[in-house]
């Protein structure tokens, strides 16, 4: 990270929550140690990170990382896409949708569900002031409930701040997001 803030001691619940990474993932990812300088503002940004992308919805955990890779994509944000592309991979077994969604989301064969949902992501995150009932309705029409339109605008609206930290930080992804889930499904 381009600003060099040293690290606080973590508190016992932000320890528990990295020593929870090592345990799950086997490293703790760069966004969380870059956070840990202040100790309320690691606990806020991964307790906003785990109710959105984690917590109970009726987007499917994919479907939130499909919407993170896209919003990061369209504002060109290397960790976020390096991150998040990873857990597309993982998540969807098919390193091709990961890498199509890193590019060009577009170029995917997505049902229309996702499709929409997409679409919807990327309009919000270029021309926020430009989303309409319309843009909603197409989301309903495709089976999204109310709740689930406001997951996708909040999914949209945390990547956003999440790509301009991280740019405005040069924050840089842990390498071995690089090599996560590669290989084609024999």
């Amino acid at each position: 990270m381009a600003l060099p803030l040293p690290p606080a001691e973590l508190d016992p619940a932000n320890r528990a929550y990295f020593d929870k990474c090592l345990e799950k993932i086997g490293f703790v990812p760069n966004v969380l140690q870059a956070y840990a300088f202040d100790m309320a503002k690691l606990s806020a940004f991964a307790a906003m990170y785990n109710d959105l992308m984690l917590a109970p919805s009726g987007l499917s955990k994919l479907e939130r990382e499909m919407i993170a890779v896209v919003v990061s994509a369209v504002n060109r944000c290397y960790y976020c896409l390096t991150a998040h592309g990873a857990a597309v991979r993982q998540l969807s077994g098919d390193p091709i949708l990961g890498e199509q969604l890193v590019m060009n989301y577009r170029a995917a064969r997505l049902d229309p569900r996702r499709r929409a949902m997409l679409d919807f992501a990327a309009k919000l995150t270029e021309r926020p002031s430009e989303v309409e009932e319309e843009d909603r309705e197409a989301l309903r029409r495709v089976g999204l409930s109310e709740r689930d339109i406001w997951d996708v605008s909040a999914v949209v609206g945390f990547f956003n701040m999440s790509n301009r930290i991280a740019s405005a930080t040069d924050m840089r992804p842990n390498e071995a997001y690089h090599a996560q889930a590669r290989t084609l499904p024999e």
